[in-house]
């Protein structure tokens, strides 16, 4: 069979230090006559990071202007604790946690997605602009309209929305491929950033400050309120995308491969898209565009489980043990002043960027 050059694909982007080929894989056969192939690290690796998740949630439960040691937090996570504790922890800290999860659990998937759908390590939402939509979305709402936090959250909702579809658009020439999607949303985000600076400019002092603050990225005063959309959201988009798992992985070797092994490439490419959006979108809608989140989670994800393809549930817990990590540290490590957990995770995330970026030229993929 004769392959034509101009239409070949394009090579996978596999990160620095990341290997080619996984470990050994395992097939579980179940008793309906299904077949399961895993791998043991990635496994280990999962359970690793859910407990350490679940270990950093019980810890910054209990920290705060009230102290509450870890035994009576998982008391009172079981209604064993006192009143007051039972209001300090289900009431006040408890939501904040689960946001955090949640916010970190949606910004790792879809950072894996968007990287594995771009087949470049540098392929994610804080890069490709889609942050900087949403807060466009958000300043919008604050700026020019005054609205509250359910309106602002919808604001940085619809913002995303049409961020991603402006990419998507733009990046469309026979398909959307690699560097042309990073390229894309390397200059929307730039549109975007100038938006949000004019905006900016045009809000009064009170408006100012506060768009400042959310701009910043913090888990602040989160309730139930922005758990229940965030948690169905959350619900919906993580099985759809997980379902996909495979299509995506055979993407990875490019479009004519994945046609010839009967993945209907633009379709499910679309699909995880908006999915990954989506995420994307209603995780900034609920804590702000939290920094780098997206883009370290599932390049630290593929270098503990030293395995090719997407790795969308390791990147999935490694985004939710990352954010709440960082909170801690963000309420911690200070002093008396707390900041918000966006600053931690920008300046963690703007180191790892200059890393990777220095790694990739000495590699001559850039």
């Amino acid at each position: 069979m004769k392959t034509a050059s101009k239409s070949a694909p394009e090579p996978t982007r596999t990160a620095p230090g990341a290997t080619r080929t996984g470990g050994p894989r395992r097939a579980l056969r179940t008793p309906g006559g299904l077949s399961l192939r895993v791998d043991p690290r990635s496994l280990v690796v999962v359970v690793v990071l859910a407990l350490a998740a679940c270990a950093a949630s019980v810890v910054l439960i209990g920290t705060g202007d009230f102290p509450i040691s870890t035994g009576d937090v998982l008391k009172t996570l079981v209604g064993r604790g006192t009143e007051g504790q039972e209001f300090i922890v289900n009431d006040l800290r408890l939501p904040r946690v689960v946001v955090g999860l949640l916010v970190g659990a949606a910004l790792g998937l879809g950072g894996a997605v968007f990287q594995a759908v771009s087949r470049n390590p540098l392929g994610s939402p804080d890069i490709l602009g889609l942050g900087q939509g949403a807060t466009a979305g958000a300043l919008v709402v604050i700026v020019l309209m005054s609205g509250s936090a359910n309106q602002v959250a919808v604001g940085a909702l619809i913002g995303g929305l049409v961020t991603g579809a402006a990419i998507y658009l733009l990046a469309w020439k026979r398909g959307v491929h690699g560097y042309r999607l990073v390229l894309v949303g390397i200059g929307v985000s730039a549109i975007a950033t100038a938006v949000n600076g004019y905006l900016i400019t045009k809000a009064d002092l009170v408006d100012a400050a506060r768009a400042v603050v959310w701009m910043t990225g913090s888990l602040d005063g989160r309730d139930w309120k922005q758990v229940w959309p965030l948690l169905v959201l959350c619900c919906v988009l993580v099985p759809l995308v997980l379902a996909n798992a495979r299509g995506l992985r055979m993407m990875e070797m490019g479009d004519d491969v994945s046609n010839a092994l009967g993945v209907r490439v633009e379709r499910v490419r679309l699909l995880l898209m908006v999915c990954a959006v989506l995420l994307t979108a209603s995780a900034t809608a609920a804590a702000g565009p939290v920094a780098f989140v997206a883009l370290t989670a599932p390049q630290l994800a593929r270098r503990l489980t030293r395995s090719p393809g997407p790795n969308l549930v390791p990147a999935l817990f490694m985004g939710a043990a990352l954010l709440v990590t960082a909170d801690w540290a963000a309420q911690r490590l200070f002093g008396d002043g707390q900041l918000p957990v966006g600053v931690v995770t920008g300046v963690l995330g703007g180191v790892y960027l200059l890393w990777l970026l220095v790694t990739e030229r000495k590699a001559g993929r850039i």
